[in-house]
């Protein structure tokens, strides 16, 4: 079973300017994914997809390969991951004529996730002979628990007919939320369906301190201290 990892990393980012390679930890983001990836001997291919000149050669500097670089219109705000993806696996099919079995879309975003999270995620897969494995981690609060505003700035539930929320957080349900880290797809499926959640979709359950996606300020915040944290229990 060959497996092409993509690392999507385009070079404009409103909420953190230049986000991908913003140092954290003592190098760029985008490389601690890249070598999380790079230690994974399931994975065949580890290609990075930028339109950025300086995060094509960050990334290459770290290991990826960077084959292409992706057209504008796959960079702006309104682009899928999903396009993202299948633009790389149609390169790879017009120009390597290279066609594998299934992908992996890691984002740099999610720089926590080890690379035994990775292996894991593909051995779920083989276990389960899934259509896709996507990393999940428990929410931080029981879903009865989110409300949205009226029109009269009232509370109401989030959902109508949500049953009835828990007086304790311990009487409630688990509940598991997309935590960004990993999408494993068939390649076929992906094509067709357009999505990296088909029908035989199989959750690898995260915890939530490998589970920070940056998306903000705090995030980098968050991430940084964690990692300071585990460099120092490493020096221990």
């Amino acid at each position: 079973m060959s497996i092409v990892a993509v690392v999507p990393a385009r070079g404009g980012s409103k909420s953190v300017p230049r986000k991908n390679i913003r140092v954290i930890g003592g190098k760029p983001l985008i490389a601690w994914t890249i070598e999380a990836a790079l230690k994974c001997r399931s994975l065949g291919r580890v290609i990075t997809s930028t339109d950025d000149d300086e995060i094509a050669q960050i990334a290459r500097q770290f290991g990826a390969e960077v084959p292409f670089l992706r057209p504008v219109d796959l960079a702006s705000d309104t682009a899928t991951s999903v396009d993202v993806v299948l633009h790389a696996l149609d390169w790879l099919q017009q120009n390597e004529h290279a066609q594998p079995d299934f992908v992996m879309l890691l984002q740099p975003t999610s720089p926590l996730r080890t690379a035994e999270d990775i292996e894991a995620a593909v051995v779920l897969q083989r276990e389960k002979q899934a259509e896709a494995v996507v990393s999940v981690c428990e929410t931080a609060h029981p879903p009865q628990w989110l409300k949205r505003f009226g029109p009269n700035g009232e509370l109401l539930p989030w959902e109508s007919g949500v049953e009835l929320e828990p007086s304790r957080r311990q009487e409630a349900a688990l509940a598991y939320q997309q935590n960004g880290a990993i999408y494993l797809v068939k390649t076929v499926t992906l094509s067709r369906a357009r999505t990296f959640l088909p029908e035989r979709t199989f959750g690898y359950v995260m915890p939530p301190e490998r589970s920070v996606d940056i998306d903000s300020p705090w995030d980098f915040y968050l991430a940084e201290l964690i990692l300071k944290d585990k460099c120092a229990s490493k020096a221990d």
